[in-house]
């Protein structure tokens, strides 16, 4: 006879088919390359290479930046277990570098990516920021007239104001 009231232990724990194995993601194995220069070794040719040069210059040409096409590349050799995230920070300059040179060679106009953007207020909470600011501005009074006192009088006539403030009956 079974007893159903067992709990049961070796049963999946919930989620479980949403994982995969430790170790069983390449970013979770031993990189390939474990130092800068040989992360380097390894996209110097590629970057060089016909194929590879003529996408990269169709992509600066849509007005991709060169930081964020080389943070995808080393993002990319990351998630396939080529180097470290510490080794692709540290060949991020190189591969931008890299890509300009490529740009110059071919005589494209790109953009670094490096310039702080231009602040765009597009939203509405942008604009309605902007307008609180510009009315701070217009209310501002000299110092002088900031100092007003408020007798004890007229701070027990004021009526509480807010939402959980008691009303008088």
């Amino acid at each position: 006879m079974v007893d159903n009231n067992e709990p049961i232990f070796d049963a999946p724990i919930p989620g479980m088919a949403l994982t995969a194995e430790l170790g069983g993601r390449p970013w979770q194995s031993p990189p390939q390359y474990t130092t800068v220069e040989q992360a380097l070794e390894y996209y110097i040719p590629r970057l060089t290479a016909d194929e590879v040069s003529e996408q990269l210059l169709d992509v600066l040409e849509m007005g991709v930046p060169v930081t964020a096409l080389a943070n995808t590349m080393q993002l990319s050799g990351v998630m396939e277990g080529k180097h470290t995230v510490d080794v692709g920070i540290l060949i991020m300059p190189v591969l931008m570098e890299m890509i300009s040179y490529i740009a110059d060679a071919a005589g494209i106009e790109y953009d670094m990516g490096t310039d702080k953007p231009k602040k765009v207020s597009n939203t509405l909470v942008d604009k309605a920021i902007t307008m609180m600011e510009q009315e701070e501005k217009e209310s501002e009074l000299p110092e002088e007239e900031q100092s007003i006192e408020v007798t004890e009088e007229e701070m027990m006539t004021e009526e509480p104001k807010g939402l959980m403030a008691r009303r008088a009956e």
